[in-house]
C-alpha cells in the first residue's frame, strides 16, 4: 500500500519539479527559456514545414500543372524572404542566448556560494550533502541548465511544428493519422531511459567528487612535496582507479536496460510508422490510382519530416526528464533548513562568556567531545586552555562560534544563552585565530582586511596589524610590501610564505578586526619555541585590555596569562594560575616540567 501511495505521488512530484526548474532558469535568466524557443521554433517550423512541405508541394503543383513565371518567381522570392527571417532570427536569438548564458551562471554561481557559507557546519561531516553539493553545482559545471532549456525548446518547437505537418499529412489523408499513433509509445519510452538515466547519474555522483578529488591534490603545489618523496601517488592512484571501475559499474547497471529502451525506441519511432506510412501511400498511388504524384512525393517527405519531429521531441521529452533530475538536486540544496538558527539579541559589549554543564556530540559520532564543561571568561582576562591533542580545545570554541550548537547544557555571552543572539553579532564581538590557519591568493592588505583596501585609514589599520602581529617583519621586504600577493598561481610577482609567516599573517587578520574577545587556536603551531614565547609577549602586550584565550597542547601562553584551564576528555581536569597548579603538582606540573626545556628565554629561561 505505501509503495503505491508512493507511486502515485511520483509524478506530482515529478511535475512540480519540472515547475520548479522552468521557474528557477527564469528566475536566473529572464527570458532564456523564450528565447531557445523562438530560435528552435523558427528553425524546425522553416526547415520542417515551409521549406520542405509547402515549397516543395509548390513546386511539384508548377511541374504538374503548368504555371506562369511570374507567379514562379513569386514564390521564390517569397521563399528566400521567409528563409531571410528565419536566419536573422536565428543570429540574433544566438547572441541574445550568449549573454544570459553568462547571466545565469553569475546569477546561480552567486546564490550557491552563498549558501555553502551559510550551511551548518555539520554538513561538512556529511558525505551525503557533499554528493548534493556537487550535483547542484553540477547545474552550471555540466551545463544542464542550457540541456534542460535547449531540449525543453525542442519539445514545444517541435511539437508545433508537428502540429501543421500533422494538419497537412490528414488534409491529404485522415487514414494516415491512425498509422502515426504507432509512434505514441515513444513517448513513454523515452521517459523511462531518462528516468534511469537520472538513476545512474546519481549512483556515479561520490565517483566523480572522488576523482576531481584526486585531480585537485595531483595539481596543486601544496601536496607537490609529499607526492614527490612518498609513496601516497599510488594510494591517490588507486582511489581514482577506483572511482573509474564504480561509474564502469554504474554505467554497466544501466546499460542494459537504457540499450533495451533505445531499440524497442526504434521499432516504435523509425520502422513501423514509416514503413507502415509509406506502404499506405505507395499503395494507394500505383494500385488504388487515387493520389495524386505531387501528393505523393509531398507526403512521403511530409511523413518522413513528421517521424523526425516525433523521434527528437520524444528523445527531448526523455533528456528533459532526466535534466529535472540535477534541478531536484539544487532545489534539495537551496532549499535545505539550516539547525543552527540565528537570534535576534545584538550582542553587546563582552563581560563575561560561560559555559554551563556543557555536552557536545559531534554528528554520527558515538562518544561526546565535550563532557559536563564548566568554564567562566571575564572581561580584560588572558586565559590559556592547555591540553593534549584531542582534548576537546577546538570543539568548545566552535560551540562559542556557533559552528554548532550544544548537546546539554549552555553558552551564556555576558548572562544570555548565545541561542538568542543574532549570530552575526555575536561573532563580530569575537577574532579567532584557528590552527589550521588558510592564506588566500590575494594581496597581503586584502588577506588581513579580508576586503579591499579602500583609503588610507585602511592602510593604517594593516599598519598596525601587521607590527602587533610581528608580520611586519618580513612584509617589509616582501617586492610590493603590503600589495604583494600570496601566490604566484595568477599573479608572476607574487610571493610564497613559510609556515610561520603564514601563521603570523592570520594573526594580523585578527588584529585589524574591532574585536572583545580573541580566541587564538594553537596560534604559534609553526614557530618555534623560542620565537613562541617571544610573540606571546608581543601578544599581550597588544591585546592589553582585551579579553584573549589561548589554545595550546604547548605551554608558552599559559606562564603569561590570568588563568589556565587544562583540559582532558572533554571536561576541565584543573584550573588555576601558573603558581598554583605548579605548587599542586598535578597534571599541569608534569605537563609543564616535561615541556620547560623547549621554554628559554635570552637571559637563561622561564622558571617555574
Amino acid at each position: 500500500m505505501e509503495k503505491q501511495t508512493k507511486e502515485k505521488k511520483q509524478p506530482l512530484k515529478s511535475f512540480k519539479t519540472f515547475l520548479y526548474a522552468v521557474k528557477t532558469v527564469h528566475k536566473f535568466a529572464p527570458g532564456y527559456i523564450a528565447s531557445r524557443a523562438i530560435t528552435q521554433f523558427s528553425y524546425w517550423f522553416f526547415t520542417g514545414f515551409i521549406q520542405e512541405i509547402l515549397f516543395l508541394r509548390i513546386i511539384l503543383k508548377f511541374i504538374e500543372t503548368g504555371g506562369n513565371f511570374k507567379e514562379f518567381a513569386g514564390t521564390v522570392i517569397m521563399f528566400c524572404l521567409a528563409s531571410i527571417i528565419s536566419s536573422a532570427l536565428n543570429c540574433f536569438f544566438d547572441y541574445h542566448i550568449g549573454k544570459l548564458d553568462k547571466i545565469f551562471y553569475k546569477n546561480l554561481n552567486d546564490t550557491i556560494f552563498k549558501k555553502a557559507i551559510t550551511i551548518d557546519m555539520a554538513c561538512f561531516d556529511n558525505t551525503e550533502f557533499y554528493n548534493k553539493y556537487q550535483r547542484a553545482t553540477e547545474i552550471f559545471s555540466g551545463d544542464h541548465y542550457a540541456e534542460f532549456s535547449f531540449y525543453l525548446s525542442s519539445v514545444f518547437a517541435g511539437g508545433l511544428t508537428g502540429v501543421f505537418l500533422l494538419i497537412y499529412v490528414v488534409s491529404v489523408d485522415p487514414k494516415i493519422l491512425l498509422l502515426l499513433l504507432l509512434s505514441l509509445p515513444l513517448l513513454a519510452l523515452e521517459a523511462a531511459k531518462g528516468k534511469v538515466e537520472v538513476q545512474k547519474d546519481k549512483e556515479m555522483t561520490f565517483h566523480k567528487r572522488s576523482k576531481a578529488y584526486v585531480k585537485r591534490i595531483i595539481y596543486l603545489k601544496d601536496y607537490a612535496k609529499d607526492i614527490r618523496t612518498s609513496n601516497i601517488f599510488e594510494i591517490l592512484n588507486k582511489r581514482n582507479n577506483e572511482a573509474c571501475e564504480g561509474n564502469i559499474d554504474a554505467i554497466k547497471k544501466h546499460g542494459k536496460k537504457i540499450a533495451a529502451l533505445e531499440v524497442t525506441e526504434g521499432l516504435f519511432g523509425e520502422a513501423l510508422p514509416i514503413v507502415c506510412a509509406y506502404a499506405y501511400a505507395t499503395y494507394r498511388y500505383a494500385f488504388k490510382r487515387n493520389l495524386a504524384l505531387g501528393d505523393f512525393s509531398v507526403i512521403m517527405t511530409a511523413m518522413s519530416n513528421l517521424r523526425d519531429v516525433v523521434n527528437d521531441v520524444g528523445t527531448a521529452i526523455g533528456i528533459v526528464k532526466k535534466e529535472v533530475g540535477f534541478f531536484e538536486n539544487l532545489k534539495d540544496f537551496l532549499e535545505y533548513e539550516e539547525k543552527i538558527v540565528s537570534g535576534t539579541e545584538i550582542a553587546g559589549e563582552l563581560e563575561t562568556v560561560e559555559f554551563k554543564n556543557v555536552s557536545f556530540t559531534y554528528p554520527e559520532a558515538k562518544e561526546p567531545t565535550i563532557k559536563n564543561l564548566n568554564l567562566t571568561f571575564k572581561k580584560g582576562e588572558t586565559t590559556a586552555v592547555v591540553g593534549q591533542n584531542g582534548a576537546g580545545k577546538s570543539t568548545f570554541v566552535k560551540l562559542l562560534l556557533r559552528f554548532y550548537d550544544v548537546t546539554e547544557g549552555e553558552i551564556l555571552y555576558n548572562g544570555i544563552n548565545i541561542k538568542e543572539y543574532d549570530i552575526d553579532s555575536l561573532r563580530n564581538r569575537l577574532a579567532t585565530v584557528f590552527q589550521d590557519y588558510k592564506v588566500f591568493a590575494l594581496s597581503v592588505s586584502e588577506n588581513i582586511l579580508c576586503r579591499q583596501v579602500e583609503n588610507e585609514e585602511d592602510k593604517q589599520t594593516v599598519s598596525l596589524a601587521l607590527k602587533n602581529s610581528g608580520a611586519d617583519s618580513f612584509v617589509k621586504n616582501l617586492p610590493a610590501k603590503e600589495n604583494t600577493v600570496i601566490s604566484r598561481e595568477f599573479d608572476e610577482k607574487g610571493t610564497g610564505l613559510s609556515g610561520g609567516e603564514q601563521q603570523k599573517l592570520c594573526v594580523a587578520r585578527m588584529f585589524a578586526k574591532d574585536f572583545d574577545l580573541a580566541i587564538l587556536d594553537e596560534p604559534s603551531s609553526a614557530l618555534d619555541p623560542i620565537a613562541e614565547y617571544n610573540m606571546y609577549e608581543s601578544l599581550i602586550e597588544a591585546t592589553k585590555g582585551k579579553t584573549v584565550i589561548y589554545i595550546s597542547h604547548r605551554l608558552s601562553s599559559a606562564v603569561l596569562s590570568d588563568k589556565i584551564y587544562v583540559f582532558g576528555d572533554g571536561t576541565v581536569l584543573e584550573s588555576g594560575t601558573h603558581k598554583e597548579l605548579m605548587d599542586k603538582n598535578g597534571i599541569y606540573a608534569e605537563m609543564f616540567t616535561l615541556q620547560a626545556s623547549s621554554y628559554k628565554d635570552s637571559e637563561g629561561g622561564v622558571s617555574a
